[in-house]
This record gives C-alpha cells, sequence and structure tokens, in this order.
C-alpha cells in the first residue's frame, strides 16, 4: 500500500484531530508505533504542523470513521486512477548532497571503461547533465587533473544490475563495429567472473629460441661426427709414404 504525502505532519494531524489507535496511524503513514507515541507525548515532531489528509485528498473522513469504530480497522489511501505509473523515475537520477562531489570521478570511470555508453545512459546512471559529461570526455572539465576515476557502484550512485544493463544496451548497438578487445569490454560483472582464463599465445622471441637452440645442437653435432677422425689425416698408411720417396 502507498503512504501518505509529508507523513509526519499527517501523523500530527491524525493524532491531534482524531481517536485512531498509534498503530492505525503508524500503519497509515509507515511509521514505527513508538515513533507516533512520541508524537502524542510531545516528544517527536515537536513544531510540526499537521497536514490534513482530508483536505488533501488524501484520505476520506469516512475511512476516518470506520477506524475510529473499530481499532484493528485498516485506513486505506486514496488511488488516483490518473496517476498509475508515475512512480515510474523519468530523466536524470537525483545524486544526493552528499554524493554529487563523487560524479565527475565516476563519468571518468564510465567514459574510460565503458566508452560504449552514450551520454544519455551515464546521465540516468549516475544524475548528471550532458554537458559535464561532454566537459569529461573531452578533458576540458576545470578540475579534470585533480579527477581519478572510480566506479559509480562503489560510490553508490548506481547499481551493479542498472551498469550491467546499460552496458548490455549499448554492447547491442555497437557489436558489429567493435574489436575483440573492446567486446570483452562489454560483458556483466557475473559473465566476467565466470570466465575461464585464456591460453597464452607463445610469443616470436619463443619461438625463435627454440629455433635457434635446436639449429645449435645440429650443427654442433655435425662438427662433431666430421672430425671425429681427424687422426686419420695424420696416420697415413705406409704405401703412401713409399711413393713417395720413390718419386724423391
Amino acid at each position: 500500500m502507498g503512504k501518505p504525502i509529508m507523513a509526519k505532519a499527517t501523523a500530527v494531524w491524525l493524532v491531534d484531530n482524531t481517536t485512531l489507535t498509534f498503530k492505525q496511524i503508524a500503519d497509515f503513514t509507515g511509521m514505527h508505533e513508538l515513533e507516533v507515541q512520541g508524537i502524542a507525548d510531545g516528544d517527536v515532531a515537536a513544531g510540526v504542523k499537521g497536514f490534513d489528509p482530508i483536505a488533501n485528498n488524501q484520505l476520506d473522513a469516512e475511512e476516518i470513521k470506520k477506524g475510529e469504530a473499530n481499532p484493528l480497522y485498516a485506513l486505506k489511501l486514496k488511488v488516483y486512477a490518473a496517476a498509475q505509473g508515475e512512480e515510474k523515475r523519468r530523466g536524470p537520477r537525483y545524486t544526493p548532497l552528499s554524493k554529487r562531489q563523487d560524479r565527475p570521478a565516476s563519468i571518468l570511470w564510465l567514459v574510460k571503461f565503458h566508452p560504449e555508453l552514450s551520454d544519455g545512459q551515464i546521465s540516468k546512471l549516475v544524475g548528471t547533465t550532458k554537458p559535464t559529461i561532454q566537459a569529461i570526455r573531452e578533458r576540458t572539465h576545470w578540475n579534470i587533473n585533480n579527477i581519478q576515476p572510480i566506479d559509480p557502484v562503489a560510490l553508490g550512485l548506481c547499481k551493479q544490475s542498472e551498469l550491467d544493463a546499460a552496458v548490455a544496451k549499448a554492447a547491442k548497438k555497437q557489436e558489429a563495429v567493435m574489436t575483440d578487445d573492446e567486446r570483452r569490454k562489454l560483458v556483466s560483472t557475473e559473465q566476467s567472473l565466470d570466465m575461464d582464463t585464456e591460453p597464452r599465445l607463445p610469443s616470436a622471441i619463443e619461438g625463435l629460441e627454440t629455433f635457434s637452440l635446436s639449429s645449435t645442437d645440429d650443427e654442433d653435432k655435425k662438427k662433431d661426427d666430421d672430425y671425429a677422425d681427424a687422426d686419420s689425416f695424420f696416420n697415413l698408411p705406409d704405401g703412401t709414404h713409399d711413393d713417395e720417396d720413390d718419386d724423391k
């Protein structure tokens, strides 16, 4: 069930103007029962002006009467058929003030490690503007020299599932014109962890070393075979000496 806007101010009004139980008010506003009791005791929401849910079209007076008559009755918030689906977020994500200073670091990380993402996708992921993204892409940002790339998931600016979905969507558009190295960057975190380690290709030097060593061994063996009987050149047969003497 949806909750009323300005829940605490609505609880203040219900405590002051109805005889509903603390639990009924807590369930309707999404607060804790002890917190509602604190409102009644003056310890919580001191100085908060009550917000009339009937005048603001969030609750029917008949609902309050039913609740006052039956302590177990659960109040029902008014439902607007025309407003169904409006909870879906549109446009850039809202980023809390405490994390806005981290957005340039996350933008630089996305631009560096996922260049396939469009400016619109980055804008939705971290809640920034396209001019800021363009400035970081072109390194014209006023503080570019001091920005270090940091994963937006680690900074809490988006969820890992949202990042994976954006990367997968961008991959479908660019897969046909991408290289193998760029395609590897498009896998999700879960897929990358499950991938087997790629076998290392032998380098050209390793092949040359093997060829050189084998060639050297063959040449040395051939030389040894050629000169294994070198003494035979100096130990000539006796007949040869006699012929030489006769010629003299």
